[in-house]
Protein backbone atom coordinates (compact mmCIF):
# COMPACT_ATOMS: atom_id res chain seq x y z
CA UNK A 1 0.00 0.00 0.00
CA UNK A 2 1.29 3.34 -0.97
CA UNK A 3 1.43 6.42 1.24
CA UNK A 4 -1.10 8.06 -1.10
CA UNK A 5 -3.37 5.36 -0.54
CA UNK A 6 -2.82 5.13 3.62
CA UNK A 7 -3.98 9.13 3.50
CA UNK A 8 -6.79 8.27 1.00
CA UNK A 9 -8.35 5.62 3.18
CA UNK A 10 -7.77 7.16 6.66
CA UNK A 11 -9.33 10.69 5.54
CA UNK A 12 -12.15 8.61 3.72
CA UNK A 13 -13.32 7.70 7.28
CA UNK A 14 -14.34 11.13 8.28
CA UNK A 15 -14.49 11.91 11.53
CA UNK A 16 -15.32 7.91 12.63
CA UNK A 17 -11.49 7.51 12.07
CA UNK A 18 -10.02 11.14 11.98
CA UNK A 19 -5.79 10.37 11.92
CA UNK A 20 -3.94 12.12 15.54
CA UNK A 21 -0.63 12.58 15.34
CA UNK A 22 2.35 10.75 17.44
CA UNK A 23 2.46 7.44 18.69
CA UNK A 24 4.69 5.07 19.84
CA UNK A 25 6.08 1.68 18.90
CA UNK A 26 7.99 -0.78 20.75
CA UNK A 27 7.16 -4.14 22.81
CA UNK A 28 8.95 -6.94 24.61
CA UNK A 29 9.47 -9.08 21.79
CA UNK A 30 6.49 -10.50 22.08
CA UNK A 31 3.01 -10.37 19.90
CA UNK A 32 0.21 -11.15 22.67
CA UNK A 33 -2.16 -11.30 19.66
CA UNK A 34 -0.99 -14.11 18.13
CA UNK A 35 1.90 -15.60 20.54
CA UNK A 36 -0.43 -15.59 23.72
CA UNK A 37 -2.72 -18.76 24.09
CA UNK A 38 -6.54 -18.57 24.27
CA UNK A 39 -7.15 -20.11 27.95
CA UNK A 40 -9.97 -22.47 28.86
CA UNK A 41 -12.55 -19.93 30.50
CA UNK A 42 -11.01 -16.48 28.86
CA UNK A 43 -14.07 -13.86 27.81
CA UNK A 44 -14.69 -13.99 24.20
CA UNK A 45 -17.08 -12.16 22.09
CA UNK A 46 -19.05 -13.87 19.07
CA UNK A 47 -20.06 -11.44 16.38
CA UNK A 48 -23.31 -13.07 14.37
CA UNK A 49 -23.44 -10.82 10.94
CA UNK A 50 -26.78 -11.82 9.33
CA UNK A 51 -25.54 -13.91 6.22
CA UNK A 52 -22.18 -13.87 6.41
CA UNK A 53 -21.18 -15.90 9.49
CA UNK A 54 -19.63 -15.72 13.00
CA UNK A 55 -16.57 -13.80 14.20
CA UNK A 56 -14.84 -14.39 17.07
CA UNK A 57 -12.47 -11.97 18.55
CA UNK A 58 -10.29 -11.76 22.25
CA UNK A 59 -9.74 -9.69 23.96
CA UNK A 60 -6.85 -7.74 26.24
CA UNK A 61 -7.90 -6.03 29.24
CA UNK A 62 -4.40 -5.64 30.67
CA UNK A 63 -3.78 -3.26 27.79
CA UNK A 64 -6.99 -1.61 27.03
CA UNK A 65 -9.08 -1.97 29.82
CA UNK A 66 -11.84 0.18 29.36
CA UNK A 67 -12.16 -0.34 25.56
CA UNK A 68 -12.21 -4.00 26.83
CA UNK A 69 -15.14 -3.05 29.65
CA UNK A 70 -16.76 -0.42 27.20
CA UNK A 71 -16.97 -3.37 24.16
CA UNK A 72 -18.04 -6.46 26.44
CA UNK A 73 -20.73 -4.34 28.45
CA UNK A 74 -22.89 -3.29 25.60
CA UNK A 75 -22.33 -6.55 24.25
CA UNK A 76 -23.81 -8.06 26.82
CA UNK A 77 -26.65 -5.36 27.45
CA UNK A 78 -27.68 -6.25 23.51
CA UNK A 79 -26.40 -2.59 22.56
CA UNK A 80 -25.03 -3.49 19.22
CA UNK A 81 -27.93 -6.09 18.12
CA UNK A 82 -29.23 -4.93 15.07
CA UNK A 83 -26.70 -2.54 14.31
CA UNK A 84 -24.94 -2.66 10.95
CA UNK A 85 -21.13 -2.20 9.27
CA UNK A 86 -21.62 1.25 8.49
CA UNK A 87 -18.38 1.91 6.93
CA UNK A 88 -16.51 -0.61 4.69
CA UNK A 89 -13.58 -0.10 2.72
CA UNK A 90 -11.65 -2.73 0.66
CA UNK A 91 -8.19 -3.56 1.73
CA UNK A 92 -8.57 -1.23 4.82
CA UNK A 93 -11.14 -2.39 7.55
CA UNK A 94 -14.67 -2.83 8.75
CA UNK A 95 -16.40 -0.36 10.99
CA UNK A 96 -19.71 -0.79 12.87
CA UNK A 97 -21.18 -0.03 16.65
CA UNK A 98 -23.39 2.87 15.91
CA UNK A 99 -27.25 3.17 16.40
CA UNK A 100 -27.72 5.58 13.90
CA UNK A 101 -25.65 3.62 11.21
CA UNK A 102 -23.97 6.69 9.56
CA UNK A 103 -20.90 7.35 11.82
CA UNK A 104 -21.91 9.75 13.58
CA UNK A 105 -23.75 8.26 16.95
CA UNK A 106 -23.15 6.24 19.59
CA UNK A 107 -22.14 6.32 23.16
CA UNK A 108 -19.65 4.54 25.60
CA UNK A 109 -21.43 2.66 28.65
CA UNK A 110 -20.40 6.02 30.78
CA UNK A 111 -22.39 7.94 28.51
CA UNK A 112 -19.41 10.17 27.87
CA UNK A 113 -16.45 9.71 25.31
CA UNK A 114 -12.89 8.44 26.54
CA UNK A 115 -9.24 8.83 25.37
CA UNK A 116 -7.75 5.90 23.44
CA UNK A 117 -5.54 3.66 25.36
CA UNK A 118 -2.75 3.19 23.12
CA UNK A 119 -0.03 0.20 23.45
CA UNK A 120 3.24 -1.15 22.42
CA UNK A 121 2.10 -4.77 22.40
CA UNK A 122 -1.11 -4.69 20.30
CA UNK A 123 -0.63 -3.56 16.08
CA UNK A 124 -3.16 -2.84 13.62
CA UNK A 125 -2.50 -6.70 11.87
CA UNK A 126 -5.56 -8.14 10.15
CA UNK A 127 -8.20 -9.20 12.39
CA UNK A 128 -7.29 -6.31 15.00
CA UNK A 129 -10.51 -5.22 16.87
CA UNK A 130 -9.89 -1.37 17.77
CA UNK A 131 -11.96 1.90 18.63
CA UNK A 132 -12.89 4.11 16.39
CA UNK A 133 -12.51 8.07 17.36
CA UNK A 134 -13.10 11.51 16.34
CA UNK A 135 -10.13 14.02 16.65
CA UNK A 136 -11.72 15.60 19.34
CA UNK A 137 -10.66 14.81 22.60
CA UNK A 138 -11.85 11.41 24.74
CA UNK A 139 -14.63 10.85 21.78
CA UNK A 140 -14.00 7.09 21.71
CA UNK A 141 -18.22 5.81 22.04
CA UNK A 142 -19.54 2.47 20.74
CA UNK A 143 -18.32 2.44 17.63
CA UNK A 144 -15.34 0.17 16.74
CA UNK A 145 -13.63 -1.55 13.47
CA UNK A 146 -11.98 -5.12 12.56
CA UNK A 147 -8.90 -4.16 10.50
CA UNK A 148 -8.85 -6.27 7.20
CA UNK A 149 -5.64 -4.43 5.76
CA UNK A 150 -3.73 -4.76 2.73
CA UNK A 151 -0.33 -6.05 1.90
CA UNK A 152 2.68 -4.50 3.68
CA UNK A 153 5.73 -3.55 1.77
CA UNK A 154 9.48 -2.60 3.37
CA UNK A 155 8.70 0.49 1.37
CA UNK A 156 5.09 1.18 3.22
CA UNK A 157 7.00 0.72 6.75
CA UNK A 158 9.62 2.88 5.71
CA UNK A 159 7.29 5.67 4.24
CA UNK A 160 4.81 5.22 7.71
CA UNK A 161 8.11 5.32 9.84
CA UNK A 162 9.08 8.58 7.80
CA UNK A 163 5.63 10.22 7.48
CA UNK A 164 4.05 9.27 10.85
CA UNK A 165 7.13 9.17 13.07
CA UNK A 166 6.82 5.64 14.19
CA UNK A 167 9.96 3.12 15.06
CA UNK A 168 8.71 -0.55 14.40
CA UNK A 169 10.82 -3.25 16.25
CA UNK A 170 12.12 -5.96 14.18
CA UNK A 171 9.41 -8.88 15.34
CA UNK A 172 6.76 -5.99 14.36
CA UNK A 173 7.95 -5.48 10.84
CA UNK A 174 7.95 -9.13 9.92
CA UNK A 175 4.90 -9.76 11.39
CA UNK A 176 3.48 -7.25 9.24
CA UNK A 177 5.44 -8.37 5.87
CA UNK A 178 3.89 -11.77 6.72
CA UNK A 179 0.55 -10.28 7.29
CA UNK A 180 -0.21 -6.84 6.23
CA UNK A 181 -2.31 -4.52 8.42
CA UNK A 182 -2.43 -0.89 8.06
CA UNK A 183 0.55 0.48 10.57
CA UNK A 184 -0.15 4.03 10.01
CA UNK A 185 -2.92 3.91 12.45
CA UNK A 186 -0.85 2.65 15.18
CA UNK A 187 -0.48 4.75 18.93
CA UNK A 188 -3.47 6.70 17.81
CA UNK A 189 -6.12 4.30 17.98
CA UNK A 190 -7.02 1.36 20.90
CA UNK A 191 -6.40 -2.14 19.67
CA UNK A 192 -8.61 -4.17 22.22
CA UNK A 193 -8.86 -7.55 21.19
CA UNK A 194 -7.81 -9.83 17.99
CA UNK A 195 -10.15 -12.29 15.72
CA UNK A 196 -9.21 -15.68 16.19
CA UNK A 197 -11.87 -17.39 14.23
CA UNK A 198 -13.92 -16.01 11.15
CA UNK A 199 -11.54 -13.64 9.25
CA UNK A 200 -13.01 -15.68 6.44
CA UNK A 201 -15.85 -13.16 7.00
CA UNK A 202 -14.52 -10.33 7.73
CA UNK A 203 -13.15 -10.37 4.12
CA UNK A 204 -16.40 -11.34 2.72
CA UNK A 205 -17.92 -7.84 4.41
CA UNK A 206 -14.51 -5.84 3.26
CA UNK A 207 -15.58 -7.37 -0.53
CA UNK A 208 -19.17 -6.28 -0.30
CA UNK A 209 -20.62 -3.71 -2.84
CA UNK A 210 -20.63 0.05 -1.39
CA UNK A 211 -21.69 3.67 -2.49
CA UNK A 212 -19.66 6.58 -2.70
CA UNK A 213 -19.83 6.93 1.23
CA UNK A 214 -18.42 3.27 2.12
CA UNK A 215 -21.92 2.53 2.60
CA UNK A 216 -22.68 -1.26 1.70
CA UNK A 217 -25.74 -0.95 -0.35
CA UNK A 218 -26.98 -4.51 1.15
CA UNK A 219 -27.08 -3.35 4.91
CA UNK A 220 -24.69 -5.82 6.68
CA UNK A 221 -26.61 -6.33 9.83
CA UNK A 222 -24.76 -7.47 13.15
CA UNK A 223 -27.79 -10.02 14.59
CA UNK A 224 -26.01 -10.29 17.79
CA UNK A 225 -22.70 -9.87 19.62
CA UNK A 226 -22.84 -12.53 22.38
CA UNK A 227 -19.98 -12.59 25.21
CA UNK A 228 -19.22 -16.24 26.26
CA UNK A 229 -16.21 -17.93 28.10
CA UNK A 230 -14.09 -19.68 25.56
CA UNK A 231 -14.04 -23.79 25.71
CA UNK A 232 -11.30 -25.78 23.34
Amino acid sequence: MKLKKIMACSLGLLTALTLLGGCKSGGDGSLPQFDQEIQEGEEIAVITVKGYGEIKVRFFPDEAPKAVENFTTHAKEGYYDGLTFHRVIADFMIQGGDPKGDGTGGESIWGEGFGPEPSDKLYHFPGALCMAQSSMPNSIGSQFYIVQGDDVTEEYLEQVETYYGKTYPDIVKEKYLELGGVPHLDGDYTVFGQVFEGMDVVEKIADCETDGNDLPKQAVTIEKIEVVEYQK
